[in-house]
């Protein structure tokens, strides 16, 4: 287009220059090679504008595909972090680098209002960077291998693999973050990627680039120094990789001049630092996190005594609701009690307990003791939304049915909780009560200290408004079966469970006297593949004087 402009202004130009060509023959018969070359210009213009539409139409036929695929199969394919987190990149950083340069048009015109328009339910920055993120905490809860999800692979189930181009972005969300430990495993996919690509989609020099600095961070100079060496093969004048190399050689010698004893200090050994380990703070470093992980993981980590006592039975509770149906009652924990129910929702009332949420779901939020405020939380990943008892039978008919297994009564109850966990969805350990008073700030279990909190006292004003005591019982149904991860988990006593579509998990939170059971401090795995739907029926202490009588007695 620029080429096109520039040589109708020559040919102006020279029009002007040679005005009263009819008067000149040399000067006509000139103009004749002016005309040649506006033709040439305008085949170039053609020749590109037909590269560009040609650009387009292949992105429109990519678009189509995918969208289409994804919208016949039976399963949700975004539901798989590696297809989510590579659909955030195409209408992001693909988009701004293959289709926004391609698309020129005007603005007014109807098309470039409908893509606008359209882009407005197209992921953003701040998705991809969701998506980075929550793809690194699953790789790091259900120990991933980093070349088998750039294959496309997690477990038995496969997706679409990433290029070079991908395993990078990671790298680089990563480095961002000065998380150099993730950035140098993802840059090193990257590499392996390039080597094995023959459209090449990001420049070597650039992956060697971003990974000399991380292998530097991490304390491997000798590395560093490798893979600068080999930018350098790549690009001879690159002036950082140069310094860099004169910097890493400098430190090389003082290595090797402490390792002789040169300076007549003692001998260093290396050690890992910071940066070569997974980043974690103290408490994700401790025993209660890594035990949380290894549930998710589906790892034993204790060993309970007494499950040859675990019965499942049906209940009845002498309700009239339950004497056709009684209620399918497994035992999974005998103290604190935790039992599951099988098949307490039906299909029908699931599907109109989401299609209610749905419009009404927002990013979830926690208490925050110190400012007695909510706000979103990293440890929180999910969306929910409450529904009344009175906004449709189904939640009256749930929450009577609720009553009549539990033998509580829904009276003060806080409304129906819908919960729905997108990708790498998770709530990490918390209890469902508000502690009273002040506590220790370490919890002990066979006499070891397992774990660090924060108690205040402004946690005893948590449900006050609500004005009906502390949360005495919980009630957490699964909507929807997952396809890996998602597990409910409880670190201090080993349990975890898995969703089953249609069944509820309930236990106590309370002791008769009103203190806090501790062993129900739990948490909800982060959603490996799949969607998770739940929904929490928080029972609290008030009008359940008669339902379940207090007592002094905390064994009782």
């Amino acid at each position: 287009m620029k080429l096109f402009a520039s040589l109708l202004v020559t040919a102006c130009v020279a029009a002007f220059t040679c005005a009263e060509l009819f008067s000149s023959m040399a000067h006509l018969e000139s103009a004749l090679f002016a005309e040649r070359d506006i033709a040439v210009a305008i085949q170039d213009y053609i020749h590109e504008e037909e590269k560009r539409l040609a650009k387009l139409k292949s992105i429109a036929e990519d678009y189509a595909e995918h969208s289409e695929k994804a919208l016949a199969s039976d399963k949700n394919l975004l539901a798989n972090p590696i297809n989510a987190y590579l659909y955030m990149k195409r209408f992001t950083i693909d988009w701004d680098k293959d289709v926004a340069p391609n698309f020129q048009s005007n603005p007014e015109s109807d098309v470039h209002k409908r893509i606008e328009e359209l882009k407005g339910y197209l992921p953003k920055y701040e998705d991809l960077k969701g998506a980075v993120t929550a793809l690194l905490r699953l790789q790091d809860t259900y120990q991933l291998d980093t070349n088998k999800l750039a294959q496309g692979r997690i477990h038995s189930m496969v997706s679409s693999s990433m290029s070079a181009n991908d395993c990078f972005e990671i790298g680089r969300q990563a480095y961002q973050n000065e998380d150099f430990y993730h950035t140098a495993l993802w840059m090193k996919a990257s590499l392996d990627k390039e080597e094995e690509e023959k459209n090449k989609t990001v420049p070597r020099s650039l992956v060697l680039d971003y990974l000399s600095y991380a292998a530097m961070m991490q304390g491997d100079i000798e590395r560093a120094l490798v893979l600068t060496n080999e930018l350098l093969t790549l690009l001879p004048h690159h002036t950082r990789a140069q310094n860099n190399r004169r910097y890493y050689e400098k430190l090389l010698e003082e290595q090797q001049r402490k390792q002789r004893g040169d300076d007549g200090g003692a001998q260093e050994t290396d050690e890992p630092n910071e940066y070569t380990v997974r980043p974690l703070d103290e408490y994700r470093k401790g025993e209660e996190f890594q035990t949380y992980e290894s549930l998710c993981r589906g790892e034993e980590t204790h060993d309970y005594k007494l499950k040859h006592k675990l019965k499942c039975r049906y209940v009845n509770k002498n309700n009239p609701i339950l004497l056709l149906q009684p209620a399918k009652e497994e035992d999974v924990y005998l103290d604190p009690w935790i039992v599951v129910y099988h098949d307490v929702l039906s299909d029908y009332e699931i599907e109109t307990i989401k299609k209610l949420a749905t419009p009404r779901l927002g990013r979830a939020t926690v208490h925050n003791a110190r400012t007695g405020k909510l706000e979103t939380a990293e440890y929180r990943v999910s969306k929910s939304a409450w529904l009344k008892d009175d906004d449709d039978a189904v939640i009256h008919n749930v929450n009577n049915r609720i009553a009549a297994i539990t033998g509580l009564s829904m009276e003060t109850a806080e409304d129906l909780q819908i919960a729905n966990y997108g990708l790498g969805g998770q709530y990490e350990p918390h209890f469902d009560f508000a502690r009273r008073t002040d506590q220790s700030d370490f919890y002990i279990q066979n006499g070891n200290r397992i774990a660090t909190f924060l108690f205040y006292k402004e946690e005893t004003n948590a449900f006050r408004d609500l004005g009906s005591g502390n949360r005495i019982a919980t009630w957490l149904t699964y909507m929807s079966d997952v396809d890996a991860g998602g597990a409910t988990v409880f670190p201090y006593i080993g349990v975890k469970l898995f969703p089953k579509k249609g069944a509820a998990a309930f236990w106590y939170n309370l002791y008769r006297n009103g203190d806090g059971i501790y062993d129900t401090r739990h948490a909800a795995c982060p959603v490996l593949v799949g969607q998770k739907w739940v929904s929490n029926k928080w029972i609290h202490e008030r009008s359940q004087e008669f339902k379940r009588p207090c007592s002094l007695n905390m064994d009782e």
